[in-house]
């Protein structure tokens, strides 16, 4: 039987929450924002992914492809699509109240332990967040003039006002949390400094060069993705030629091209090598860019700079064709066609990210791999120096802000626990709580209706008014009545059916009723041979069978989860109760709650 009191085992059903690498409830946040009730759907993302406007903003969503609504709407709609989960979360950063009395107090002790978080970007904030209300005197260095690192240096202001970067960091620092401008040159000098631990936090800064013939002669025309950014972001670059080519098929191409036509690029295109569907750029970001006019052209390989007298004029370009082995590895060959040429003003460079260390001595006492990279324990990211840790790209290159929000609240753990000499390996797991939403017959306390609705679309600004304005944001968020909508379309997927097999009498009432054909009543056999047996075939096994214990008749009760509606229509029908729709709420513990429950089991312990 399957044992559902391992918070693993519904925290895979709740799909979008599984594939969120910062466990961020997202039905329970989405309910409470149907329920208007914004301030409360704030503090449930800031709990878990501690920037919430930020990310509902520019978050890359492994969430929504995770979500159950885009996968068993299949046969109802030409194109289903997920919840959309990310600019839900946008809703309740943007329509909620004044939050600074429901976030936690300064704290009014000091432990005697001082903290230094190398580079302000998301990954050092949340350590910085999870451990200064634990009385830990926390220092956030960064080169740049205020905190924030690639959040506020490479996001274009279209896409992300400094306003809600400033409003999100603000809350990190009102917990005590000390920000210092230092371009830190030296890991030994930060260790004779006394710290008793040292995060790294400074993401992956360098951008990965091309060279090709005429890079150096050319130079003044050719930049390096992020850099170019960062200078845009600094007030340092205020133009660019009119003619531009972008190299690169990530999320960085695409900010470089949007933000190319707002500052005077009139013919800006994207190059890519790979094809369009390879391209590692979201698919929301390459359509937002071909949106605003901007051509992507897939499978062209950039072969040198073209330039008279220093003067870049274009650059030439090899098409390349995608051949497969046997195993479904591909490589790009030359369709053997004669060089394409573009003419260009210039080229901004975005084909990857590097990590740079130059400041951490050999001798410092950190090892790193033959790629350059520090050797971390994967689950503690603590380096071969007991007090120094690392985390997101810094740790295991680059990625994006929620990963580095998870890898912070994962080190503030480890930091907590090596200060605290207890062993890093043991992880605190997940508490999970089951409540019935039943209210009275056939009623539950959730709405679980389920409509066939299309994903309402953000409303976005005038394309020919924000192309003039580098800093205009062009998305404006879901309205109010958008974002109840868009939330009625969530599926309740951490309203789980549970089965008491007791009081079952195998009328098969709810095998009937099911609209998905997901309940089965079998012979007992184990997982792989259950899986064939059912009603309708479960075919994804990476998402465990509900199997109950023995039933009279010898069978068991066997349901896929994978493709549950969570509608509850079989609690609805069951005559005895067998079936009830609980709500699982999934608690992800941090280091604050660490040492809360630890003081908790102390206070126990006294009483008794």
């Amino acid at each position: 039987a399957t044992n559902i009191k391992n918070p693993d085992y519904f925290h895979k059903v709740v799909d979008c929450q599984w594939a969120c690498p910062a466990h961020t409830p997202v039905p329970e946040y989405i309910r409470k924002i149907a329920a208007g009730r914004f301030d409360e759907a704030y503090m449930i993302n800031w709990k878990s992914n501690v920037f919430p406007g930020i990310l509902g903003r520019t978050c890359d969503r492994p969430c929504e492809p995770a979500c159950r609504r885009g996968r068993v709407e299949a046969s109802n709609l030409e194109r289903p699509e997920p919840v959309a989960i990310c600019r839900l979360k946008r809703v309740a950063a943007d329509m909620k109240s004044d939050v600074k009395s429901m976030m936690p107090k300064r704290s009014s002790h000091r432990n005697g332990k001082r903290i230094a978080c190398i580079g302000a970007g998301p990954s050092s904030l949340t350590v910085a967040r999870d451990l200064a209300p634990l009385g830990y005197e926390v220092t956030v260095f960064d080169r740049d003039h205020r905190p924030g690192g690639m959040i506020w240096s490479q996001i274009p202001r279209f896409r992300l006002p400094m306003e809600v970067i400033d409003e999100e960091v603000g809350y990190i620092l009102d917990l005590g949390v000390r920000f210092e401008q230092r371009h830190v040159e030296s890991m030994k000098a930060m260790l004779e400094e006394r710290f008793d631990a040292i995060f790294v936090g400074t993401g992956a800064p360098k951008g990965r060069d091309l060279d090709l013939p005429g890079r150096s002669e050319a130079s003044a025309n050719i930049h390096v993705g992020i850099q170019w950014l960062a200078s845009v972001s600094f007030g340092h670059r205020e133009q660019i030629g009119s003619r531009v080519i972008v190299l690169g098929g990530g999320n960085t191409a695409m900010d470089c091209c949007r933000t190319a036509r707002r500052l005077g690029g009139e013919d800006v295109k994207v190059i890519v090598r790979s094809g369009f569907e390879e391209m590692k750029a979201s698919p929301w970001e390459k359509e937002d860019a071909m949106h605003e006019g901007i051509p992507i052209l897939n499978y062209l390989v950039p072969t040198a700079f073209v330039h008279e007298n220093g003067k870049l004029t274009g650059m030439r370009f090899d098409r390349v064709v995608a051949q497969f082995d046997d195993k479904g590895r591909r490589k790009l060959v030359s369709a053997g066609e004669p060089e394409q040429f573009f003419p260009c003003d210039d080229v901004l460079i975005a084909v990857g990210q590097e990590n740079a260390f130059p400041w951490i001595e050999s001798d410092a006492g950190i090892d790193f791999d033959e790629w350059g990279m520090p050797r971390l324990d994967p689950k503690s990211f603590q380096s071969s120096l007991p007090k120094v840790f690392f985390g997101g790209d810094a740790a295991f290159g680059p990625k994006n802000i929620i990963w580095a929000v998870a890898h912070g609240h994962d080190a503030a753990i480890s930091i907590h626990k090596h200060l605290e000499g207890s062993d890093l390996l043991d992880r605190p797991l997940a508490g999970m709580s089951l409540m019935s939403q039943k209210m009275g017959i056939h009623e539950w306390s959730y709405d679980n209706e389920i409509l066939p609705e299309k994903r309402h679309k953000v409303m976005w600004a005038d394309v020919e008014v924000t192309l003039k304005n580098v800093s205009m944001e062009v998305e404006l968020g879901f309205d109010p009545a958008s974002a109840w909508k868009e939330a009625q379309r969530c599926l309740n997927c951490d309203v789980q059916t549970v089965f008491e097999a007791k009081l079952c009498i195998e009328c098969d009432a709810c095998v009937d009723i099911c609209p998905m054909d997901c309940i089965s009543f079998v012979p007992d056999g184990d997982e792989a041979d259950l899986r064939t047996r059912l009603k309708a075939p479960a075919t994804n096994t990476s998402q465990d069978l509900y199997i109950s214990k023995g039933l009279k008749t010898n069978r068991v009760m066997a349901k896929d989860e994978d493709v549950c509606l969570h509608c509850g229509l079989c609690a609805e029908r069951c005559p005895t109760g067998a079936w009830d729709m609980q709500k699982s709420l999934i608690q992800m513990v941090h280091a604050t709650e660490l040492e809360c429950s630890k003081r908790h089991a102390g206070a126990a312990l006294v009483e008794a």
